[in-house]
C-alpha cells in the first residue's frame, strides 16, 4: 500500500516523496528543495523545486482544521478550487496556474509554480502599478463569469454546476465576517482602531438605512445563485508582473452573484490608493496610476460584458433591449456595492489587509479608516446611482478633501 492511500498532513519530505511516488514529476534521485509558502489560514502551499535544473511545482493541501484556530473544516474545498481553476483555465487561458492533478485521497491539488508573479498587492504598495492591469483583470472576470450564468449555460448544466460547488462552510465565513459583523458585532471580533469607536458605533452600528441596504446585499449574496465565482477575489489572489497576471486560491468558490468578485477587485485597488493618500501622498504619479486603474477596471467590465452578452446570449426575451439593461445595471451596482463591504469589512473586522494594519501612526490609521468606512458606506448606499468608474473615484477624491 502507498504511504498517500490514506490522508495525511503533510511535512516538506513527504511533498519531495509524494512529487516522485504520486505525481511522477522528479526523478527519485533528483536532488530537490521543498517550502512551505502557504501565507492562509486554511490550506498549506508547499513549493518543490529541483536543484539541478530548476524546474518546479506547487503542492496546495487542504486541512481538516482551521491553521488559526483548530476548527474544523471540509476538505471537499480543495475538490471545488481544483475543478474551478481547470474550468478558468479552459474560460480565460493563460489566467491561472495550469492543474497537474488533483488528489481527491489527500486533498491536494499539484499546479504550475507562478513565482515569476508578485502578490499584487504588495506590488501596489512598492507602487509598481502595471498598465495592463485593469485590461487583463476585467477580461478574466467578464469571460469567466458571464459564460457560467443560466444566460449562456444549459439550465440543467446549471444546476448541475451549482450542486457540486455548494461550499456552505467558506461561504458562512463571507455571511459572517464581509455581510454581518461589520455592522453588528455580535461576535465581539471587528478590530476598531482606537479614537474610532465612536465613529464606528455611528456610521455602522446605529445607521439602520445602511443596514437595510447590507441586508439586501447579504441575502442576494446567499440566494443569487447567478455566476460561478472565485469567492475570494481580493489584490492578495492576484499575481502580476510586467507581462500580465495569473489568478489564484478559489477555495471560496461557489454560485452566487458576479458582482461579488467584480467588487471585491474594485474595493482591494481602493486600500492601496488609500495607504498613499495618507502615508505617501507625494506619491503622486502612483496614486493618479491608481485612480485610473479603478476607474477603467469598472468602465472595461462592464464595456466587456455588453459585449460578451451580445455575443453569447440568445434566449430572445433575453435579447431585448430592456432586459439586456435591466441585467448589466443590476451586476454593475452589485459590484459597485459589494466594493463596499470589501472595504468597510477590511477597515473595522477582524481580517485586515497590509495596507491598512501597517499604518500604526495614529495621526495617519485614524483618519484613514474613518475615510475608508466613509467610501465603504456611500457605496453600499449609493450603488445603484453611480455609473461609471470615474464616479466612484471622485467620490473617494471628495471624501479625501
Amino acid at each position: 500500500m502507498s504511504d498517500f492511500s490514506e490522508f495525511f498532513l503533510m511535512s516538506t519530505e513527504d511533498v519531495k516523496r509524494y512529487a516522485v511516488e504520486v505525481l511522477h514529476r522528479f526523478a527519485p534521485d533528483e536532488p530537490t528543495e521543498c517550502v512551505e509558502i502557504g501565507d492562509g489560514n486554511i490550506n498549506y502551499v508547499f513549493k518543490l523545486s529541483s536543484l539541478a535544473d530548476g524546474h518546479s511545482l506547487i503542492v496546495k493541501q487542504a486541512d481538516r482544521l482551521l491553521r488559526s484556530s483548530g476548527r474544523p473544516l471540509d476538505i471537499y474545498r480543495n475538490k471545488i478550487e481544483a475543478a474551478i481553476l481547470q474550468l478558468e483555465g479552459e474560460l480565460a487561458p493563460g489566467f491561472v496556474p495550469e492543474v497537474y492533478y488533483y488528489d481527491e485521497v489527500m486533498a491536494a491539488t499539484s499546479m504550475e509554480d507562478v513565482s515569476a508573479y508578485g502578490n499584487l498587492r504588495k506590488e501596489l504598495m512598492a507602487n509598481r502599478v502595471y498598465p495592463h492591469l485593469s485590461e487583463n483583470i476585467s477580461t478574466f472576470m467578464v469571460d469567466t463569469l458571464l459564460p457560467t450564468t443560466d444566460l449562456v449555460l444549459d439550465a440543467e448544466e446549471k444546476k448541475r454546476r451549482v450542486k457540486f460547488y455548494t461550499n456552505p462552510e467558506l461561504c458562512k465565513i463571507t455571511e459572517d465576517l464581509v455581510l454581518t459583523e461589520p455592522y453588528y458585532d455580535y461576535k465581539g471580533r471587528n478590530i476598531i482602531t482606537p479614537g474610532n469607536e465612536e465613529f464606528v458605533r455611528r456610521f455602522l452600528y446605529e445607521d439602520e438605512a445602511l443596514h437595510a441596504e447590507v441586508g439586501r446585499l447579504r441575502l442576494n449574496f446567499m440566494n443569487n445563485a447567478q455566476a460561478l465565482m472565485h469567492g475570494d477575489l481580493h489584490s492578495g489572489s492576484i499575481f502580476a508582473n510586467e507581462t500580465g497576471l495569473k489568478v489564484l486560491d478559489p477555495e471560496f468558490a461557489f454560485y452566487g452573484p458576479m458582482g461579488y468578485d467584480i467588487g471585491n477587485v474594485i474595493g482591494n485597488l481602493f486600500f492601496s490608493w488609500a495607504n498613499k493618500a495618507f502615508t505617501c501622498p507625494e506619491q503622486t504619479e502612483a496614486i493618479d496610476a491608481l485612480e485610473r486603474v479603478i476607474a477603467e477596471t469598472y468602465d472595461l467590465t462592464r464595456e466587456k460584458l455588453e459585449r460578451k452578452y451580445d455575443e453569447l446570449v440568445t434566449l430572445p426575451f433575453y435579447r431585448t433591449a430592456a432586459f439586456r439593461r435591466f441585467w448589466l445595471d443590476s451586476v454593475m451596482a452589485d459590484s459597485v456595492g459589494y466594493a463596499g463591504t470589501e472595504i468597510v469589512r477590511r477597515t473595522v473586522g477582524d481580517s485586515k489587509v497590509m495596507e491598512i494594519s501597517s499604518v500604526t501612526d495614529p495621526a495617519q490609521r485614524i483618519p484613514l479608516d474613518r475615510a475608508l468606512v466613509k467610501l465603504g458606506v456611500a457605496l453600499i448606499k449609493r450603488r445603484e446611482q453611480l455609473h461609471r468608474g470615474r464616479e466612484l473615484t471622485e467620490l473617494f477624491r471628495m471624501i479625501l478633501a
